[in-house]
């Protein structure tokens, strides 16, 4: 009520005589229907604002959002496809370098085993060469050293019996070292 309506003395049972409010002003009787049409009024301003304006833009972010996810799923399902790949790619270069390694390995296993068994063979021969003329060197200094024994043998054998005042013909000293030396 407007306080013209209060100084005609019209009375309210929410007003008192002053103009002043008797009691909670919400609770009154009077003034309900007036509060019941602003309640209205501003639910349906928010629920037009909320509607219209606030959630059409929070889905559009919550779609957006859900997309980003299901791509960068999507992706990282890819990268993982992908890198599974790429693993198995690598192990089959791996075990392929491996089998290859091992076949340049005997095969220069071989080659070498091949240029030792020539080089061995080169080497046996020339030994063997070495040894038969070494043979033959020793063959010929052990018949020079032999024939050289049993001459200073006669000569010492000789000189001995001067020595010893006898007289020995040089064919008996000669058959004495000979059979002396042949045992």
């Amino acid at each position: 009520m407007s306080t013209e309506a209060v100084a005609e003395g019209a009375t309210s049972l929410c007003v008192n005589e002053h103009g002043g409010a008797v009691g909670m002003p919400q609770l009154c009787g009077e003034w309900m229907p007036n509060q019941i049409f602003w309640l209205l009024v501003t639910l349906v301003v928010i629920y037009v604002v909320l509607a219209k304006i606030a959630l059409p833009r929070i889905g559009a972010i919550l779609a957006d959002r859900k997309g980003t996810i299901t791509n960068d799923l999507a992706a990282a399902e890819e990268l993982k496809q992908q890198a599974v790949a790429a693993e198995k790619a690598y192990q089959d270069a791996l075990a392929s370098a491996r089998t290859e390694a091992a076949k340049i390995v005997a095969a220069a296993k071989a080659e070498i085993q091949k240029d030792l068994d020539a080089a061995t063979a080169k080497a046996d021969v020339e030994i063997s060469a070495k040894t038969a003329e070494s043979e033959k060197s020793i063959a010929a200094i052990r018949d020079g050293a032999a024939a050289a024994v049993a001459e200073v043998a006669r000569d010492v054998a000789g000189e001995i019996v001067a020595a010893l005042g006898g007289g020995a013909d040089a064919k008996a000293v000669q058959a004495a070292v000979t059979a002396r030396l042949k045992g």
